[in-house]
């Protein structure tokens, strides 16, 4: 498995050998979608990509946790996470490149 990560700058470089667009446009392009799906996130919407997944804002209750270490009781509070549901094309698609 590679232990390369895709960065902003990968997209944004995707984006001008693919369609065109001069460097600062493609970064500038990238860093718009990126925001946009950012503030939809930020004000509760999910965001569906098509054949890829969805991001979604799920809101946690407060509960009572351990330290696994000492066993204490210790109150974790109520808190907003992000999760993400690949689409069955994308867990396909990852499951296929596992096959190679």
């Amino acid at each position: 498995m590679s232990e390369k990560t895709l960065t902003r700058m990968d997209l944004s470089e995707s984006v001008f050998r693919e369609v065109g667009l001069s460097r600062n446009e493609s970064a500038q392009l990238v860093e718009n979608v990126l925001n946009h799906i950012s503030d939809a996130l930020v004000s509760g919407q999910s965001v569906k990509i098509s054949s890829f997944g969805t991001f979604s804002i799920r809101d946690k209750a407060a509960r009572v946790g351990r330290n696994p270490k000492t066993g204490e009781e210790v109150p974790i509070l109520p808190r907003r996470v992000l999760t993400f549901r690949p689409s069955h094309l994308m867990k396909d698609r990852v499951a296929d490149g596992n096959k190679r």
